[in-house]
């Protein structure tokens, strides 16, 4: 592990919450740069210059840029690894628990923005995850043996897909079956969760007080 503090470019109730609760459980030293999105301070030349896609969670560490909330899960969980939630290389969940941070990016946000918009995907051969359904079937099963995507073995991967789903199913996407509920209540049962939700109910209030402010 580096000795330098990993900057979190990070706004309440935005994907990098689910960064910011994995720093929480590793228990990793960390800074954070907090942008104002009432105020749209994500679009600002400022912080263009570190992420010009405008977005969060970006991170910064050793002088390396890294954006993704899949990259940004690998990379912390390798550099900060005394708590042991991501397999080494040559343990054989290395490659599932690759293959399932991978998934959040590649298919599950496609399926889950197409469905939210009533957008038609593309056809099988072209979409990037096949079809909604076959998503939120795989999710459902990889989970049917609980607790944890893995079994047993609690990884940094359930981190990112307990907010994920909670927040999905919140908002009527993602349909709420038995295991995907269990499984990110369990999640946010976790004191890094709650931590991580005072935190984003403190600062928005913070930043909607701001932006009244200026108007």
């Amino acid at each position: 592990m580096s000795d330098e503090e990993p900057i979190l470019y990070y706004a309440p109730y935005t994907r990098a919450s689910c960064v910011l609760t994995l720093l929480e459980e590793l228990e990793a030293p960390y800074k954070l740069r907090v942008l104002n999105f009432e105020l749209g301070e994500q679009r600002k030349p400022e912080y263009l210059a570190v992420n010009p896609m405008g977005k969060v969670p970006a991170i910064v560490h050793n002088g390396a840029l890294v954006t993704e909330l899949g990259a940004i899960f690998i990379y912390l969980a390798d550099a900060f690894p005394q708590k042991k939630l991501a397999p080494p290389i040559g343990d054989p969940l290395r490659g599932p628990y690759l293959r399932w941070l991978v998934f959040y990016n590649s298919a599950f946000e496609p399926a889950v923005v197409d469905r939210s918009l009533k957008r038609e995907p593309a056809p099988l051969r072209t979409s990037p995850y096949g079809d909604f359904e076959s998503v939120m079937a795989l999710i459902d099963a990889q989970l049917k043996d609980g607790p944890y995507l893995f079994g047993e073995h609690f990884t940094v991967a359930d981190i990112l897909w307990g907010v994920a789903l909670r927040w999905t199913v919140g908002f009527g996407i993602v349909p709420a079956t038995p295991q995907i509920t269990a499984y990110y209540e369990r999640i946010a049962a976790r004191p890094s969760a709650a931590r991580v939700a005072q935190t984003d109910d403190e600062l928005l209030k913070v930043h909607q007080a701001a932006a009244a402010a200026g108007k």
